[in-house]
């Protein structure tokens, strides 16, 4: 069985669409990425999302008080703009049909950070409730707001959560639980996050150098993603969820294996899934956090994986920071602008126009088929330790033909590592 994913809906610092954000990693651009004073006194580099980019929640969401808060805001921003998607399927499938998958760490962290400072200093819990920090918040306003009646499910696997989110939406399908599944994942950067990182010395004193000698750490970011994935292709988009992988290595609480190996399964059995094999992936996102261990491992797994094979490549959390629970469903609306514009070019090529409206021009106007690829916003300076990869300059084209699928990385604590393949049919 195929499963269809609609155009994304995508927020975060640096993009309030996935075109937006397309153009912004293509141009290797970091200027999302600011100073941030916490609660504690210490400064930050992070990606935030301003309050202006997004509406307050209203009634005619279906929305109640009790979801006003900042991640929630954020969903319903990126929930927007694949709403006529979402109606269109409740027309077709109803209500009992349509489920929820979505990835989250922070179970408002937000709101539990200001009220446990206000304890300590003033003794008053008075305007917190312990019923507001469910993990199963983010997937029931999702539920409420359209009012679906198939399962909503909520899942925490640190930086992996929304691409476990995106496989289990799409094996609900498989089994015939569910026609359609809202997925996707949401996640701030709260003080408490921020405070948590930093007490873990994993967060860069600048903004993140993933992959280079001179890395420091990570950047973190907030981010709201979502796609429609589909038994039916109900917004014509032709890219379907290929295939995808999994693997729980458990080698330490924090640290990934240092050989990458549960990472390199990862990959292996998401291109067994899609039945491809890696010289057929035209552009892979890396999971990239810009932290020693991280990108080490991620170096040897993708060397691995790719072998002679040079497979185009790049981490984007250069531009939107680590989106944590976000990221994956976050990265992959960025394989999904790339597939559209390769896309694109093979129809510019042929004499029919790009018909996709998030396209931006191409680098060169003048050769219709050549598009831009995400880029990697670092300094430049390779790790000489680490295998070699063919990381993605800014403004760097791809030519007709040469992207077809595409493949996203997500790695996280605890070893929970996931794999996504999409492609254009």
């Amino acid at each position: 069985m195929k499963i269809f994913l609609s155009k994304p809906g995508v927020i975060c610092a640096a993009g309030k669409s996935s075109g937006q954000l397309f153009e912004a990693v293509c141009r290797a651009d970091n200027s999302s990425i600011k100073k941030r004073k916490v609660g504690s006194g210490e400064d930050y580099f992070a990606a935030s999302v301003n309050k202006d980019d997004f509406e307050e929640i209203t009634g005619g969401d279906k929305a109640t008080s009790q979801f006003d808060s900042k991640i929630v805001r954020m969903e319903n921003a990126a929930l927007n703009q694949i709403v006529n998607t979402v109606k269109l399927a409740l027309q077709k499938f109803g209500a009992e049909k349509i489920g929820v998958c979505i990835g989250s760490c922070d179970n408002l962290t937000e709101l539990s950070g200001p009220s446990h400072l206000k304890f300590f200093t003033e003794g008053d819990f008075k305007d917190y409730s312990i019923e507001k920090q469910s993990a199963q918040y983010v997937a029931r306003f999702i539920k409420e707001r359209f009012g679906l009646k198939g399962p909503a499910n909520a899942f925490s696997t640190a930086c992996s959560s929304s691409a476990v989110a995106i496989i289990k939406a799409a094996q609900l399908i498989k089994a015939g639980i569910c026609d359609a599944v809202i997925a996707g994942g949401a996640d701030i950067a709260s003080d408490t996050a921020l405070m948590g990182f930093g007490s873990l010395e994993a967060i860069s004193s600048e903004p993140t150098n993933p992959f280079s000698k001179n890395r420091k750490g990570i950047t973190m970011g907030e981010a709201a993603a979502f796609f429609l994935l589909c038994r039916e292709d109900l917004d014509k988009t032709g890219i379907i969820l290929a295939g995808y992988g999994e693997s729980a290595d458990a080698y330490h609480m924090t640290s990934p294996d240092p050989e990458g190996k549960g990472a390199a399964a990862a990959m292996e059995r998401a291109l067994k899934s899609a039945g491809l094999s890696a010289k057929d992936i035209g552009y892979l996102n890396l999971h990239g956090t810009g932290t020693k261990f991280n990108d080490s491992m991620e170096s040897k797994a993708v060397d691995r994986i790719f072998g002679d094979y040079k497979v185009p490549c790049s981490s984007t959390k250069g531009s939107t920071g680590h989106t944590l629970g976000a990221a994956a469903a976050l990265e992959l609306a960025i394989c999904f602008e790339t597939l559209q514009m390769a896309a694109g070019a093979l129809l510019a090529e042929s004499g029919r126009g790009n018909s996709h409206s998030n396209c931006i021009p191409t680098i060169a106007p003048d050769d219709t088929s050549s598009f831009l690829l995400p880029a990697q916003s670092w300094d430049g300076i390779r790790d000489e330790e680490l295998p070699a990869l063919n990381f993605v300059s800014a403004g760097s084209c791809g030519k007709k033909g040469e992207v077809r699928a595409c493949m996203s990385n997500s790695f996280a604590f605890g070893g929970s590592n996931a794999s996504l393949i999409i492609k254009k049919e």
